[in-house]
């Protein structure tokens, strides 16, 4: 029987939307489950705005697709709250798909993109609990800190070093000493150099504050402090990895947080060509960082001996040592994932300690 132009224009049951987010303005595409376009717009980047739109009675939503950006925590948290089903999705992944369009504008993204989410072709992304933001966002100043008073003490060193004054090995404490004691018979060189000294004191004090800050959340957390027995891990990579992973029920295994922080080889096969490459350094690069220090620890600086540095060892012997700290960096997430799952600590020796 031929569908009558009523029943072939009813209204599905559900409703698929994406949200392509920028600064200013959000384009919504709303499709039905037919893939019909049913309804797009611009609005503020706002929650009430976005709420207007999505709490319609008329629609039932099956998805909402959310651009993971910088304000796709803020938006889902409030979307969520509002009982919406919003899923915030890998920019990265969609992007690669809508690159075969001819005509690129946010209109057409979000109407790429709201088809991608009604036939599920998407990545979720993790949004991250309100604690974990702010633990993210004190190491993140503690770091940015650190990063400007050191790009402070390397431009003393380059400049002076131009009139023949050498700076030479000495600590962060006794720097600014070293300095004045260099340029006290140049008053030229006085002048210049004071505003960077104080600037780089300010630094160094504020940077102090936030790292006792994080000592004392380290101290008061039983997570971090049972991550800090595992051997190179100190207090900023164990807090890195709490905030980092938020969640450690999101992972299906163990192993599989090593390839969330890009820590393993990537690889290309196609027809007689089967290639693994080099690690693929997706996902967090703090975190992956955070690591790759902690397993240079672990074999160079250590010397504490243990199961696990053995096995790092016995691969630096036949592949390297730069093949084993990358090994070892992967290493060490899953066996961190596996303590704070299981509650316990690291083992040292290999007899009691899980393979």
């Amino acid at each position: 029987m031929a569908m009558t132009r009523s029943s072939r224009h009813a209204a599905p049951d559900f409703f698929n939307s994406l949200l392509d987010v920028s600064v200013k303005e959000t384009s919504i595409c709303i499709v039905d489950d037919t893939g019909r376009i049913v309804r797009e717009m611009k609005v503020a980047s706002e929650p009430e705005a976005l709420l207007e739109v999505l709490m319609n009675p008329s629609y039932h939503f099956k998805r909402i697709g959310l651009e993971a950006g910088p304000l796709s925590q803020w938006l889902f948290g409030a979307l969520a709250e509002a009982g919406l089903p919003v899923i915030c999705v890998e920019t990265r992944h969609m992007r690669a798909v809508l690159k075969a369009q001819i005509n690129k504008t946010d209109r057409n993204d979000a109407r790429g993109m709201a088809q991608m989410m009604r036939v599920g072709l998407y990545r979720p992304v993790h949004v991250k609990t309100l604690r974990s933001q702010k633990l993210r966002m004190l190491l993140t100043h503690r770091k940015l800190l650190q990063s400007k008073a050191i790009a402070i003490e390397n431009d003393l060193r380059a400049t002076l070093r131009n009139f023949g004054l050498k700076v030479g090995v000495v600590g962060t404490v006794k720097f600014e000493a070293r300095i004045n004691e260099l340029v006290e018979d140049l008053p030229d060189l006085v002048v210049l150099v004071e505003p960077l000294l104080i600037v780089r004191r300010v630094l160094r004090e504020q940077v102090g504050i936030l790292h006792r800050r994080l000592l004392s959340i380290v101290r008061d957390d039983d997570v971090c402090r049972r991550l800090m027995t595992v051997p190179g891990v100190g207090p900023v990579v164990a807090l890195t990895y709490r905030a980092t992973v938020d969640v450690p029920a999101r992972f299906r295994n163990s192993k599989a947080v090593g390839a969330v922080f890009g820590l393993t080889p990537s690889k290309y096969q196609s027809g007689e060509i089967d290639r693994t490459g080099a690690i693929s350094r997706c996902g967090d690069e703090m975190m992956r960082m955070m690591l790759y220090e902690a397993a240079q620890i672990v074999l160079v600086r250590s010397t504490k001996w243990s199961w696990l540095k053995a096995w790092a060892m016995k691969i630096a012997r036949h592949r390297g040592m730069k093949k084993a700290i990358v090994a070892l960096a992967r290493r060490l997430a899953v066996i961190m994932h596996r303590i704070w799952v299981d509650g316990t600590e690291f083992r040292w020796t290999r007899d009691v300690a899980a393979a």
